[in-house]
């Protein structure tokens, strides 16, 4: 095994996004991660999103979202309402570094799989409980998805087109926000929480993660606007809520995204557009009084950006050092020179569709690279090669 974690054992006892999402940036880091499903359907995410072909155009079995979530897992069928599959689950958590979770608050205590009852086997373990409101709290019990919490934390406020203009109203991101979020925090924690356990305390300990909370958290400075001015953030399109220009604009071909820093840069993005005039206007000459007078100041910009098509402005702004990018779709994304130069696209090795095409993980260690060894599992397809693994031969039973 390669990577900065080869030596750390994962249970992803986890389903849909968030759990799956952490336990596979650990994958991607050179842990051995063990996804644990029920052996009647397993992740729920198996029968979500399109179904993946193979080069016959024939279906394999895998949909994208699963696809998306479980690279690198070893996949293992465990029924934990039977003593048979508490048993071994208690086993291997015995054995394991870190267990990921999300079943509703308490849930797992019936079957004798809550921390307390894991850390008795296991007092160097890990246990991540990942769950919509948390451990505790009036809502603690309740059920949520990701339009749940981008609705409850204050997101779709910020999201859409502004009141008053054409379509109006709130608009959900475009992807499972606060799943991935969460994700991205648990895998923060697991690794604090090791890195605690192996140069301090020598123990583990419970991690309590709600991805209400983290949505929240994610806002970062946007809360922080309010709690700070007490002026209420509003949706507003493509628009910053403290910087302009800083937004989308039409131009002879298609949209163009531009991102103006500072004043400096200001100046130089008016001397581009041929508009070198405007800074010197007391209205436009600071940040704050260009946010002050956006109804004048974007008419001016707009109607000076459609003299050129969104090529030739990027072409233009670039060399001046004014931040700026066409809106791409995702088949213009696949094609961007510095995305495939990135090797953000990557295949890797399917046993049923030939390759599969994946999103690759952005970080780019030194000494440790990422490297992809294992498509998504099949449900159960490791059960006896893991209990053997880890509990010794003669350890599993028929799967």
């Amino acid at each position: 095994m390669s990577g900065p974690l080869p030596r750390i054992r994962v249970l992803d006892m986890t389903r849909i996004f968030a759990g799956p999402w952490a336990a596979q940036i650990l994958a991607d880091f050179g842990a051995e991660v063990v996804k644990v499903e029920h052996p009647k359907g397993g992740d729920d995410v198996r029968r979500m999103g399109f179904p993946q072909k193979d080069a016959e155009g024939r279906e394999t079995g895998d949909t994208s979202s699963f696809l998306a979530m479980n690279r690198g897992k070893r996949s293992v069928a465990l029924d934990i309402a039977t003593p048979e599959g508490q048993a071994d689950l208690r086993a291997l958590a015995s054995k394991a570094d870190v267990f990921i979770e999300n079943f509703k608050a308490g849930g797992l205590a019936r079957y004798g799989l809550d921390y307390a009852s894991l850390a008795e086997v296991n007092p160097r373990l890990i246990y991540c409980s990942i769950t919509g409101f948390g451990q505790d709290g009036p809502y603690a019990a309740l059920p949520g998805y990701d339009p749940i919490f981008q609705a409850m934390s204050g997101l779709l406020s910020v999201t859409g087109n502004p009141d008053g203009a054409p379509g109006a109203g709130p608009a959900l991101v475009g992807y499972s926000v606060s799943d991935i979020n969460a994700g991205f925090y648990a895998t923060i924690a697991i690794l604090a929480a090791l890195h605690h356990r192996d140069t301090v305390s020598g123990k583990g300990q419970h991690i309590d993660l709600a991805l209400l909370d983290a949505q929240v958290a994610a806002h970062s400075h946007i809360a922080m606007n309010y709690m700070v001015s007490g002026k209420m953030p509003v949706r507003a399109g493509t628009a910053s809520q403290i910087n302009t220009p800083w937004q989308s604009f039409d131009t002879a071909d298609r949209p163009l995204m531009v991102a103006v820093g500072n004043d400096r840069q200001f100046a130089q993005f008016c001397t581009v557009l041929g508009l070198p005039e405007v800074p010197a206007d007391p209205r436009f000459a600071t940040n704050r009084q260009r946010m002050a007078h956006k109804p004048e100041l974007l008419p001016l910009l707009q109607q000076a950006l459609l003299a050129r098509t969104a090529g030739e402005w990027v072409e233009l702004l670039n060399a001046a050092g004014i931040s700026s990018g066409p809106l791409n779709d995702f088949g213009a994304a696949v094609q961007d020179p510095q995305l495939r130069h990135r090797g953000m696209w990557q295949e890797m090795p399917h046993p049923r569709a030939g390759t599969m095409p994946f999103v690759a993980n952005p970080v780019r260690f030194s000494d440790t690279p990422v490297e992809y060894g294992r498509a998504p599992p099949q449900l159960g397809e490791h059960t006896r090669e893991v209990l053997e693994d880890w509990l010794g031969a003669g350890a599993a039973a028929e799967p």
